[in-house]
């Protein structure tokens, strides 16, 4: 502490937090990072210090997900591997195919975008923005409660720096909070074989994409031929983008679940009290442990449960069908059951980034009821076809539910009896959505060939 009587306990606080973040303290930084749940060798360490000291210049009144995004696009660069031209054409043509078989076997509306073959670096940048559109909430939660429990468990003599630095703290509080976010992203990125493999829509304009490094470390080890473990997953990830574009109300149904999830955790300040008051930076290993455990977020509210159920049959509902129409249209693939049971295998178990995932942010990205969701779809699909079966799609009003997963049969008897006309409100929406689209459709033509005649 400084000794000058006239110095504003504010600017004292940081200029502590300044020598800390210039190294000029005894508390050793790699500490931090550990306590924080991050890398603690040199180079993150640095980054580490290097982003608080950002924080410390951040004016806004949120998170900096610049701060995820650097630290997601390290980690995917770290051992990245260039995309070849033949690589690159291999999957465009197996992309192009999977599109083909799947106009045999789905109602769907077609993609308005060509699928897209991405780095791991470029994957973390097409996603980050629904990264940090659901994560955003926890972290405020975690920074608020952070700033409070600072407060309460300052000494008197620093009471003044805290009541004047809560923005600062909230800063930093974000900062961290950002960075383990683009610890788990970056790793994500290392996992994921395409845009849609973690089950929520991640990529804008439902499009579609492939990982193609990802996609080879998938297929190695087992005895199924490249160009069938391309066309397998080619068909998956073009059939979620599909249903996304055809139900064009699903999309915001899936992140308004989550940020309504998100939006009610909170952070147990009695145990974070205890933590700070018994907290030893020379051994960090308990505060790493409740926040790696998740210790610090209560249970689950009863708001939060109803929107993770909905959540969770979503999820279900939409995987179950992707896995129903890309077993018809990979009819021709003579190795197409042996990549299905390897997708399930590795869905079943998860990875450990969607592990921290769900540490993170107390949201599990894996439906339950896969299967039964599955089995569901099918029963529709040999009772009515798959023109009646997508046909499910068109309005959240007659999407299936969880009773119709938990009885298809009953399902299966109301759709032979014949489904009601579609009311005035049903045609309005088709309606809007139609007009949407062909206004997206004069845009995307019109930046592609300004010169074209408009789209009618």
């Amino acid at each position: 502490m400084t000794d000058e009587p006239d110095k504003n306990p504010e600017d004292e606080f940081t200029d502590m937090l300044r020598q800390f973040l210039s190294g000029n303290s005894e508390l050793d930084p790699s500490k931090l990072a550990s306590a924080a749940g991050l890398p603690s060798d040199p180079a993150a360490v640095a980054a580490l210090m290097q982003q608080l000291q950002n924080a410390m210049q951040h004016t806004g009144d949120g998170v900096d997900w610049k701060v995820a995004q650097d630290a997601a696009e390290q980690i995917a660069s770290a051992d990245a591997v260039t995309i070849t031209p033949g690589q690159r054409s291999a999957l465009e043509q197996a992309l192009h195919v999977a599109a083909l078989w799947l106009d045999e076997v789905t109602f769907v509306s077609e993609l308005a975008a060509p699928p897209r073959v991405l780095t791991r670096k470029e994957w973390t940048s097409a996603t980050m923005p629904v990264w940090s559109q659901v994560a955003e909430p926890v972290a405020l939660s975690i920074a608020d409660a952070l700033t409070r429990v600072l407060k309460d468990q300052a000494p008197e003599e620093l009471s003044g720096m805290m009541a004047n630095a809560s923005q600062l703290m909230r800063n930093i509080g974000g900062a961290l909070f950002a960075m383990q976010l683009g610890q788990v992203v970056g790793q994500l990125s290392t996992e994921v074989v395409s845009g849609g493999d973690v089950g929520i829509p991640l990529m804008n304009d439902q499009q579609a994409a492939l990982v193609p490094q990802n996609l080879a470390a998938f297929g190695a080890g087992l005895d199924i031929p490249a160009d069938q473990v391309e066309l397998y997953l080619s068909v998956r990830e073009i059939a979620h983008a599909r249903l996304f574009r055809h139900a064009k109300w699903l999309r915001l149904h899936e992140i308004s679940s989550i940020t309504e999830f998100a939006r009610g955790i909170t952070i147990d300040t009695d145990r974070l009290e205890d933590l700070a008051s018994s907290f030893d930076p020379s051994n960090p290993e308990e505060l790493r442990e409740a926040m790696v455990s998740g210790a610090l977020i209560p249970p689950k509210s009863e708001s939060q449960l109803q929107a993770l159920a909905r959540l969770e049959t979503t999820l279900a509902l939409v995987e179950g069908w992707v896995d129903v129409v890309t077993a018809a249209a990979t009819v021709r693939l003579p190795k197409r059951d042996a990549v299905a049971e390897t997708v399930r295998r590795r869905r079943a178990t998860g990875g450990p980034a969607e592990s921290a995932f769900s540490t993170l942010v107390g949201l599990e990205l894996r439906p339950r009821r896969l299967r039964e969701a599955a089995a569901m779809w099918q029963a529709v699909t040999d009772a009515v076809g798959p023109e009646a079966r997508d046909a499910l799609w068109s309005h959240p009003d007659v999407v299936p539910t969880t009773e119709d997963i938990d009885n298809p049969d009953a399902l299966v008897a109301r759709l032979l009896a014949g489904a009601p006309e579609p009311d005035e409100m049903d045609l309005a929406l088709e309606d809007f959505f139609r007009e949407e689209e062909a206004e997206t459709a004069a845009e995307t033509q019109t930046e592609q060939d300004p010169d074209a005649p408009p789209v009618v």
